[in-house]
């Protein structure tokens, strides 16, 4: 598998291997699913406290039991500060609370990365800093990032921390890329231009920060996948004749079409069907053409300026 240095610093596989449904399985077919992963060299599993109601993360724990050579071998990543349909809280009282949940489900000492899953309105990043600061002096966590944040909420905390945030996690597929859009679509008065993330993409790239990309077969927000989906005909034809071309499945093109960008992004898949999951791997193998990746953007229904 591929590999990344997230931020820098922690090496990773291309692939993540998101872990949100993964309760909704047998243990044995999670099991399957988990070997499936390692086997692949997709040791990099992103969890968050609020996946099943927390059952997510204990499920994963118990169809992949942590033996201490096993846990060396793998990355553990979760997410906090979502109170579901009440609030998002980043304070250090709920952070540290949170990884402490989600160390007890998980089996584990600790946890590779966690992220702030989302931007807290009344965030005090003293605060932040300060839990970050107890997490890492105890080794209960080794690094850092975000979830759906912007710049000036990446700057704010990075002053505050005193360190960089290795990693911001996005929603990007083929179908939603208006990071992308806006890039190609500077100065000019049409809707692709606007700008609704602060120029996120240049700023991790400029700061040697990696963006995970989530959702990576979706449209919209949560509004279903674009494959197989009768609403992208063009690109699901597209699609279609490059995986031919590949000899690879149509969810490994579009993985491979988010690996092909220079930001080095990680993709977090969440499948729960093993051979899937087998398939999707071979997009870190292959290199789309620029015009193979530009095809696909225009099939979506792009339009370049």
């Amino acid at each position: 598998m591929k590999q990344l240095s997230l931020g820098g610093v922690l090496q990773a596989p291309a692939i993540a291997l998101g872990c949100m449904r993964i309760n909704s399985l047998e243990k044995s077919q999670a099991n399957h699913l988990l070997n499936t992963a390692l086997e692949n060299g997709v040791n990099f599993f992103d969890h968050a406290d609020i996946y099943g109601g927390g059952e997510a993360e204990r499920f994963f724990a118990q169809a992949l039991p942590m033996t201490p050579s096993l846990r060396e071998k793998v990355l553990i990543q979760s997410k906090c500060s979502i109170l579901p349909g009440v609030a998002y809280d980043c304070s250090k009282e709920h952070i540290l609370k949170a990884v402490e949940g989600s160390l007890t489900r998980l089996n584990t000492e600790y946890l590779d990365v966690l992220l702030l899953h989302r931007p807290d309105a009344l965030l005090e990043p003293e605060e932040v800093a300060e839990a970050f600061r107890v997490l890492k002096e105890s080794g209960k966590v080794r690094h850092f990032g975000v979830s759906n944040h912007s710049p000036g909420q990446m700057a704010l905390l990075e002053q505050a921390c005193g360190e960089k945030l290795l990693i911001n996690q996005l929603q990007l597929s083929i179908a939603h890329c208006p990071m992308i859009d806006a890039g190609l679509n500077v100065n000019i008065e049409n809707d692709r231009a606007l700008d609704r993330d602060g120029d996120i993409l240049n700023y991790c790239r400029l700061r040697g920060v990696t963006i995970q990309a989530w959702s990576p077969f979706q449209y919209g927000m949560f509004q279903g996948t674009f494959l197989g989906s009768e609403k992208f005909p063009e690109l699901n034809a597209a699609i279609g004749q490059l995986a031919e071309k590949y000899g690879a499945t149509p969810n490994a093109i579009a993985i491979a079409w988010i690996l092909r960008h220079p930001a080095k992004i990680q993709a977090i898949v969440g499948t729960t069907n093993a051979q899937r999951l087998a398939g999707i791997c071979k997009a870190a193998e292959i290199q789309l053409t620029r015009t193979e990746w530009y095809g696909l953007y225009l099939a979506a229904g792009k339009k370049l300026p």
